[in-house]
């Protein structure tokens, strides 16, 4: 009896190690594959985010553990708690700088980006000289900011400035613009308007481009003039960018110094009476004049919940403005 067998039917061996040998191949095709995919946004982007950490959140968190200390520089540092808070808190010069810091910030932000916001949208217009025009607003932010102050004191002098020789023609007597509160405040505050507004203008501007013809073109079919085109369609649209604008200026108002600096002849005083004297000044005078880091640490983490808080108090305003509109 003999036995015959098909070699059609016989299994074979020789497939299953293949595909096991290009699995194994593909192993490392896949890993490098996932890795460009999942891993390669994160290397990216990890440079700043290092930075970062280096820079902005080690400095942050040691400032928080300077704060709980009496600390010297080259003396005692003691840890003593929440004591420099409530030491601070109690503390009427800071409290007199915060006030000061505030009265700064809305005198000079909320022209500022009013004008910015008129100013953006008379350069959106076909205008002759366009790009000149767009040009000359960015020269104030390229200027050095010591000599914006230098300029803007001299302007403010009492005895031989411009501004009070204006105010003479109309009959007002010189004023001492570093003495009183109200007049230093405007004083600051017209030297970073001069500065920023034109930045401001440009961020607008940028925005307003984007926005689309036919809206104002459906608008002057419906008879909507330019002032209504201007509240109803470009304010409303622009207010992602308006709230970015209002954050970072809540942001740059209350971390104020170089201009008040040289408005005081450099002091860290503001004043003989602290008149203008801003919190970042307080800071800088507590910790690098009288040589109490840990309070100067302890008033910095104040100032730090101070803008987080006023930045969302703005944009809980610019959103409720929006909406209303």
């Amino acid at each position: 009896m003999s036995l015959h067998v098909d070699a059609g039917h016989v299994p074979s061996r020789a497939a299953p190690s293949r595909g096991r040998r290009h699995e194994h191949r593909n192993g490392p095709r896949r890993f490098l594959s996932w890795l460009d995919l999942r891993a390669t946004p994160y290397m990216f982007v990890s440079p700043y985010f290092i930075l970062f950490a280096i820079f902005g959140l080690f400095p942050l968190l040691f400032t928080l553990w300077v704060s709980l200390h009496k600390w010297q520089l080259a003396g005692e540092k003691t840890f003593i708690g929440l004591e420099n808070y409530t030491k601070l808190l109690a503390d009427e010069k800071f409290w007199n700088a915060v006030g000061n810091t505030v009265g700064i910030f809305l005198i000079a932000t909320v022209p500022q980006l009013l004008i910015a916001l008129l100013l953006a949208n008379a350069l959106n217009k076909k205008l002759r000289g366009r790009l000149f025009l767009r040009l000359g607003v960015l020269v104030p932010l390229i200027t050095s900011v010591v000599a914006v102050a230098v300029v803007f004191t001299q302007l403010y002098g009492r005895d031989y400035g411009v501004v009070n020789w204006i105010l003479s023609l109309f009959g007002v007597e010189n004023v001492h613009w570093q003495n009183a509160k109200w007049s230093s405040w405007v004083a600051i505050a017209t030297m970073v308007d001069w500065r920023w507004t034109g930045y401001n203008a440009i961020v607008y501007l940028a925005a307003m481009q984007t926005i689309p013809k036919d809206l104002y073109e459906a608008a002057s079919i419906d008879g909507a003039g330019p002032r209504r085109q201007f509240w109803g369609i470009t304010v409303p649209m622009l207010k992602p960018t308006i709230v970015f604008t209002v954050i970072v200026s809540t942001i740059g108002g209350f971390t104020l110094f170089a201009e008040p600096v040289m408005f005081g002849s450099g002091l860290m005083t503001g004043g003989t009476t602290g008149q203008f004297q801003t919190v970042a000044m307080f800071i800088v005078k507590k910790g690098f004049r009288d040589f109490e880091y840990g309070y100067a640490a302890a008033a910095a983490w104040v100032l730090f919940l101070l803008i987080l808080l006023s930045a969302l108090i703005n944009f809980a305003l610019v959103r409720g403005i929006g909406r209303s509109k």
